[in-house]
């Protein structure tokens, strides 16, 4: 199976300053063992799903004690919230990083396309969404951190980047936030759906990727970019 050909860095957690003069951290301000905790919860959560999974397993995986578990994250909802809350940031930080690379703004939302669907099929995202998705009756406000519009979500990156060309004069957008959305759902909706449901199970062909990247950003600019006045 091929790899999508775009760079993705992984931006780390911004390291929290050890208590002055003492060269140690504050109480559940370790970013190391907080990461330790977050990476043996990962693979369990990966492993055994939300509810067979337990406090006790990931202490076990992550190497640390009850005690030390429960300084950082007080339940189990808090530590998945915290997984989360943690790709995401690493997503989109990498696509901020990547649209920051790439200012023509239709070579910028063709590397857009190209990253979100890498994270497709590449990442475990989709695995994510649906340990999510059965527990959306049971954990509603849970499921809707994964979705919220904030700094940390690829979409609102994407809406601050089309602000800056609707300020250029590139595009005529009324809501950016919108636009955002259906550029998302131009490129990636049949595979975010497809992938969800394993209707398509491997990485489709770099061709046919980029087909579709190519066919929604055509839509996208027939639909937003500023028209010359011919006045």
């Amino acid at each position: 199976m091929s790899k999508l050909s775009i760079d993705q860095q992984m931006i780390p957690e911004c390291v929290a300053a050890p208590t002055a003069g003492m060269g140690r951290f504050a109480a559940g301000a370790d970013p190391i063992k907080r990461g330790q905790i977050l990476d043996g919860a990962h693979r369990v959560f990966m492993k055994m799903g939300y509810d067979a999974a337990s406090m006790n397993d990931v202490t076990r995986e992550a190497g640390v004690s009850k005690g030390t578990i429960y300084v950082y994250f007080q339940s189990k909802e808090e530590l998945f919230a915290a997984l989360i809350e943690r790709a995401k940031g690493l997503f989109a930080e990498s696509i901020r990083d990547l649209l920051a690379h790439h200012p023509d703004p239709e070579e910028g939302l063709r590397q857009f396309g190209l990253a979100f669907i890498r994270q497709i099929f590449e990442s475990e995202m989709i695995p994510a969404m649906r340990i999510l998705l059965g527990l959306v009756d049971r954990m509603p406000t849970l499921c809707q951190r994964f979705f919220a519009s904030s700094p940390s979500n690829a979409r609102t990156i994407l809406k601050d980047y089309l602000e800056v060309h609707v300020k250029s004069g590139y595009f005529d957008i009324a809501d950016t936030s919108l636009a955002a959305m259906q550029y998302i759902e131009l490129v990636t909706g049949a595979y975010m759906k497809g992938r969800l449901f394993n209707e398509i199970a491997e990485t489709p062909p770099m061709e046919e990727i980029e087909r579709v990247i190519d066919g929604g950003r055509a839509v996208f600019m027939a639909a937003y970019r500023r028209k010359p006045d011919i006045s």
